[in-house]
This record gives structure tokens, sequence and C-alpha cells, in this order.
């Protein structure tokens, strides 16, 4: 029986099925139109907010123009002024700023309704505000992405067609499509959102002033995974073992790589054959943690002591996670691998699911840890990646 392309998840939001179904059907394999994913969606965020957000130095944003009679692209990159955005035109531009949840509590609260996926997997959440006719062309994808509709309206055409052509544009600083043909289209409103699987072809265009969300996952290509992971070996090889030939014979040819340098180079090159499961785990664990970061993390300026965290959790603070802080973990024997911005840490089970999902600790959650995991909390409070928040006197912790 085929799957329909287009549904109503009025009554199962956010995917209108279980996740399994979702998973089974969709996932990687076919895009899904989602009505009412979010019923009655309000955008945590506002265009104004995001205007200010793009004018930040950290932020990575950028603006695409579309000059309609000559179709001409331009893509200008931020931190912009804030005199920038009352001087753009009415029409045929947008606005896009990348990982908005690190930046914005509510924003990052979306992610919660996508437990189904593995959270190491998803990158971030993307806001665009698009003045109406704005768009960013045609294009692909090399990653899942769900397209959630905040505010306004904005017109989707995808294609289907697996034999759609992916030759791009050369007058365009953006990776546009030359040619593109929609088998699909939609105008999709507040709560509606859009599933595409890797490589479908799609272009938006605003309907009118709107704001679109876009949580992109995190899939490093084999060639990026295939580089770190040489280099992880290599930095555990001595510079003095080096390709060697005690064995050699006087040369028949010497202008000839024979058999025998090659059966040497081969041998030399063994390493790549010995990792094992424990280390490819620790290895992917480090990598997937700081792949494409979003901003560096430095430690404060004053070391937090156990004392003085000790002390601030006593008077009920809390310790929060900076928000740019990547966790996961990992079984690893009869214990576990928590995983943390490109380092790991032995511990429990337990205590590494805890820190892995959790977004603050107090001092009931620290006092439950094992050893191993309160002594990894202090090395990544002196690392910044937990900040101590003392109480309010009138209340929540700040």
């Amino acid at each position: 029986m085929r799957t329909p392309i287009e549904i109503d998840a009025s009554r199962l939001p956010p995917l209108g099925m279980p996740p399994e179904r979702f998973l089974r059907d969709y996932w990687q394999k076919k895009p899904l139109l989602i009505r009412n994913a979010f019923p009655g969606f309000v955008p945590p965020i506002e265009p104004e907010d995001l205007a200010g957000l793009a004018c930040e130095e950290a932020a990575l944003s950028r603006i695409v123009v579309h000059d309609r009679k000559r179709d001409r692209w331009e893509l200008r990159h931020g931190p912009f002024a804030e005199e920038t955005f009352p001087k753009m035109p009415r029409n045929d531009w947008t606005l896009l700023v990348q990982d908005v949840d690190k930046w914005d509590a509510d924003v990052r609260a979306l992610i919660a309704h996508f437990s189904f996926l593995p959270r190491w997997r998803i990158d971030d959440v993307m806001i665009s505000f698009a003045a109406p006719g704005g768009s960013v062309g045609p294009h692909t994808d090399q990653y899942d992405v769900f397209l959630l509709q905040a505010q306004g309206q904005r017109r989707w055409q995808i294609s289907t067609d697996p034999k759609a052509p992916q030759d791009f544009r050369d007058d365009a600083e953006l990776k546009l499509l030359k040619r593109f043909t929609p088998t699909h289209e939609w105008v999709l409103a507040p709560g509606d959102m859009l599933y595409l699987p890797p490589g479908v072809p799609h272009h938006g265009e605003a309907v009118d002033a709107c704001l679109t969300f876009s949580l992109g996952m995190r899939a490093p290509s084999v060639a990026e995974l295939m580089v770190d992971l040489v280099e992880h070996l290599a930095a555990s090889i001595p510079d003095e073992q080096r390709y060697a030939d005690p064995d050699l014979a006087p040369a028949t040819d010497p202008a000839e790589i024979d058999a025998a340098a090659l059966a040497r180079l081969d041998a030399a090159l063994a390493r790549l054959r010995t990792i094992d499961a424990g280390e490819l785990r620790d290895w992917f664990g480090r990598f997937i943690t700081t792949y494409r970061a979003a901003g560096d993390l430095s430690p404060p300026g004053r070391l937090p002591t156990a004392a003085t965290v000790e002390k601030t959790l006593s008077a009920g603070g809390r310790l929060l996670r900076h928000p740019f802080a990547r966790f996961a973990w990992a079984r690893a024997g009869r214990g576990a691998r928590l995983y943390a911005h490109g380092q790991d840490y032995p511990m429990g089970v337990a205590a590494a699911r805890r820190l892995a999902n959790a977004e603050s600790l107090d001092g009931a959650d620290l006092a439950a840890l094992d050893a191993d995991a309160r002594a990894a909390v202090m090395a990544l409070v002196r690392r910044g990646l937990y900040r101590p928040h003392r109480a309010r006197a009138d209340g929540p912790t700040r």
C-alpha cells in the first residue's frame, strides 16, 4: 500500500503517526507534508528579535537577495549593522540565522518534540525571515530537515523525480539548481511542517512576510569521517615509525614500484586495520560532539572550586549547561562514557545517561551521581561547559 505524501497531524502531533511508522516509511526515504504538526503554533521569537541576533558578532547569519528581473542572486554574510534592515527592499530577500536554539531557550525547547531521533543527530534550529517573494532558490540539502512554518505563509515546491537533475548554476555563490521541475506544490500556514530527506530538490518562496524554522540534522560526509579518523590514528604513531625496507633486494628496474614495496606499504599502514570497537566508539563520540560546533567554549576567567560549586548548589542554585555544549553517551563494558564537546569521561551508565540529557543539575542531581561522574562534572565546570548559577532571592534560579 502506498504511503501518503500529505497528512493531517491534528490528532497526533507533530508527526500524525507513531514515530516508529515515520522512521520506517519516511525517514531518509520520502518527503512528507504534515499539516497541523504544531496546531496553534505561536513562534517564540519575532522577526525583530532575529534581526537583532543577526547583528551579533558570534551569530552565524546571511542575507540572500534575489533580483528577479535579471535572475541574479546575492549572498551577504553577517554580522549586520542595525541600519541594514530598515534599508532592505519590500520584497525578494531572506535573512537566515543558524543555531538560534543556542541563543534562545524557548526555541531550543522545540527540539524536545523530536526526541524520537538521537539527540546527537540533531544539528541546530535555523530560523529564516523572508519578505514577500523571499527565497534562497531551488536547491538540495545533504541532510534531513524539518521545515516548520512559524509565521506567515510560504509556498514550497519539491521534486520526487529520482532522475531530477542535480547540477548547479555557475553564476551564483549559492549552490542553486540549474533546472528545477517540481512534482508537488503546497502553501504552508503556521503550524504546518515539511519533512525532506537528503537530496530532494526543493524551493520555498514567501507568500507574505514569514518566519520558517528549520531543524537540520548533523550528517558528516564519509570523507570527513575518514579524514578525522585517520588524523586520530596518526596522532598515536611516533614520527620515528616510517616506511622501511631492511629486506631490500637489488632493483631489477629502479623506476618500478614492485610487489615487495607495496607489501611493505601495506604493513606500514596496518594501524588503519587495528582499531577496535572501543577505540572507534570513543573517537566517534568525541568527533560527533564537536562536529560543526556552534561556537567556541572558553573556561571561566576565575575557575570555580569544588567548594564554591557545592555552596552554590546547597543554597538552591544550579549548574546550567552551556547552550553551545554538545553531549552524548555510550555504553563501555560494564560502565559508560560521557562525550562532552570533544572529550570523554568514564562513569556509570545511569550517570552518563543523566548528564547527557540534563540541561541543568541541582544539588540532589549531583549527589545522586557516582564518584567518577561528580569528578567529570567538576572538569566540565572548569572547561566552561557548566556554569554555576545562584538561586534568586524571589525564587527561581536565574
